[in-house]
């Protein structure tokens, strides 16, 4: 595991990452809303992990959780990642990855998976680049 990927635990750590997942997520109101979804997720398994730049401050974030089906058996789902803008490119996002998917392995995942908005090419070809592939389509209806 990387050395420079941290798991926030704590209210603090979590609103530090504000600022990153922000850029992917514009909607949050801010820190404590941030620190409130996150609280309730974590019942359902819901972790944060980030990477720090240089400085130890987070460049980026991921946030994911580890659940089960009966076609794949345990899966580890990333329903966040994000690199801030001005590091995009750097790698950052890449060690992410690579972390989530240890991690996978070491809790006895068969999958990792991830949905990715339509309209995130760059994304995209970042996700192929890393040996991800479109597996299915996602449907969804609001209600």
């Amino acid at each position: 595991m990387s050395k420079d990927v941290f798991e926030a635990t704590t209210d603090t750590q979590v609103a530090a990452l504000f600022p990153v997942i922000a850029q992917l997520r514009p909607h949050l109101a801010g820190p404590d809303d941030l620190v409130a979804r996150t609280a309730r997720m974590r019942k359902d398994g819901f972790r944060l992990v980030w990477r720090a730049g240089a400085d130890g401050t987070p460049v980026a974030v991921a946030g994911f959780r580890i659940y089960e089906t009966l076609y794949a058996g345990p899966k580890l789902y990333v329903d966040d990642l994000v690199t801030t803008e001005a590091r995009r490119g750097t790698g950052d996002g890449s060690v992410l990855i690579a972390w989530l998917l240890e991690e996978a392995k070491r809790l006895g995942c068969k999958e990792l998976d991830l949905d990715s908005g339509v309209q995130r090419f760059a994304a995209h070809g970042f996700y192929f680049a890393r040996g991800l592939h479109i597996a299915s389509y996602h449907f969804k209806r609001t209600v």
